[in-house]
């Protein structure tokens, strides 16, 4: 069957088509994730900890939530005079003291309240500290200290943590009592303008001050972020070429291998096909799942390892009888005998003449298989025995699991890697029912 033909077929089936476009978009983010963010670069940034994650919000819901229309959640604001010099004025009051000046001003139009607020100080000074005094402005034209010490050089101040802004805005938690309005007696948030004016002091000349503030909203990124402050798309992205090769390799491996083996043993025959199926019905009854997890738990957990040991289980499986049958009607074949008449080697007949007859039969097991070696990776990834450096949908499966994403409330923790998997599974699924039924004629009329 030629392309076009094939094509032609395919095309009365709507359900192939629709699971053949739920395929290239998976393989095109695929190709997309290895230019944009190769495997090597994603486990750095998954495990890079708050040196990495330290600007984005701990549980934070995904930023599309502020689309439906009664959300309306703030979402993060960074401001730093790394990124804006501007923001820093710089005043020599004496001959040994010199004042910067910072202020960072945000709109504030939401409906919520922000999840942290944090402040970070970077300094350079030779013996003597900088000092720093910070205040916090609202629209309203209320004002708070809400820090006044002095800095190393490196210093972080959780506002939200500190006991004495508490007290200053009441005995509130500070992210709710720094934009409450206090005209109302349940604490809503004041939309306006605020300001945060850092008066920074260094006594030394080359002494220096850099500051940011950051604003954790409640909605953060694509995806989300989890309990650790990362960005739960990046291991959705991450994992899509992971999870497609996982299963493409597993499939690939154990389908041909099988269907090599099957041959070898229709054609040799006797006691070798005699063992083929010997050791098949052996494996027919090995708990593949309960193996992985004892390689898992007493050898290692690398995707590698795992995914070798899964070749190796799948190649001895039911498809060795199937095929077997298969074959056995086309060793009797006539272009057969005519192969051995004119002296072909059994090598030859094999693969020139036995596989490619049953082939096609080959290709929609072959693609319907993908998603179980798919969902085989995630369930060993919840299990606890995934790979502990790659970022996997089942690794954010497994995290969401540990920390009880569902009990708190954060849906979209487990619902978005869930729904590629199962997305992914119903498109190979699609896609491989529909080649069953055009490379078996017998299935065309049902």
């Amino acid at each position: 069957m030629n392309f076009r033909a094939f094509w032609n077929e395919l095309k009365h089936y709507p359900s192939a088509i629709a699971g053949l476009a739920v395929i290239i978009l998976f393989v095109s983010i695929a190709i997309y994730a290895m230019f944009a963010m190769p495997p090597w670069h994603a486990s750095e940034l998954w495990r890079g900890g708050d040196r990495v994650w330290r600007a984005s919000p701990r549980n934070a819901r995904p930023i599309w939530f502020n689309a439906l229309p009664w959300h309306n959640e703030p979402v993060t604001e960074v401001l730093s005079t790394v990124e804006s010099p501007e923001l820093k004025e710089v005043e020599a009051t004496s001959a040994t003291q010199t004042e910067k000046r910072i202020r960072f001003t945000f709109d504030y139009p939401y409906d919520g309240f922000p999840r942290e607020l944090s402040l970070f100080f970077t300094s350079e000074y030779e013996e003597r500290r900088p000092f720093v005094r910070v205040r916090w402005n609202t629209p309203d034209g209320r004002s708070f200290v809400i820090a006044d010490q002095a800095i190393r050089r490196s210093e972080s101040i959780r506002i939200d943590q500190e006991d004495r802004v508490r007290r200053r805005v009441g005995g509130v938690h500070p992210r709710i009592g720094l934009f409450s309005d206090p005209e109302f007696e349940e604490p809503r948030p004041l939309k306006g303008e605020y300001e945060v004016v850092i008066e920074g002091y260094t006594f030394e000349d080359e002494s220096t001050i850099e500051a940011t503030f950051v604003r954790y909203g409640q909605v953060h990124g694509i995806a989300g972020t989890d309990h650790r402050r990362r960005n739960i798309g990046v291991a959705l992205l991450a994992g899509t070429p992971i999870a497609l090769s996982f299963g493409l390799i597993a499939a690939v491996g154990s389908s041909i291998t099988t269907l090599i083996i099957a041959a070898w043993g229709v054609w040799f025959g006797g006691f070798r096909d005699a063992a083929v199926q010997r050791i098949t019905e052996l494996n027919l009854i090995l708990p593949i799942l309960p193996i992985l997890v004892m390689i898992g738990t007493f050898y290692s957990r690398s995707l590698w390892v795992m995914l070798t040991a899964v070749v190796l289980l799948s190649i001895f499986s039911a498809g060795v009888k199937t095929y077997r049958a298969m074959l056995l009607q086309v060793k009797e074949l006539p272009y057969i005998e005519a192969a051995r008449a004119y002296g072909a080697g059994d090598l030859r007949i094999i693969f020139r003449y036995l596989i490619p007859k049953v082939l096609p039969t080959l290709v929609p097991g072959f693609v319907t298989v993908i998603p179980t070696f798919v969902f085989l990776e995630a369930t060993l990834a919840l299990l606890g025995l995934g790979d502990p450096i790659l970022p996997t949908w089942g690794k954010v499966l497994e995290d969401a699991y540990q920390n009880g994403a569902l009990y708190n409330g954060y849906y979209y923790w487990v619902l978005l890697p869930s729904g590629l998997l199962i997305f992914s599974g119903l498109g190979f699924a699609m896609f491989g029912f529909a080649l069953d039924r055009i490379f078996n004629p017998r299935l065309r009329g049902m």
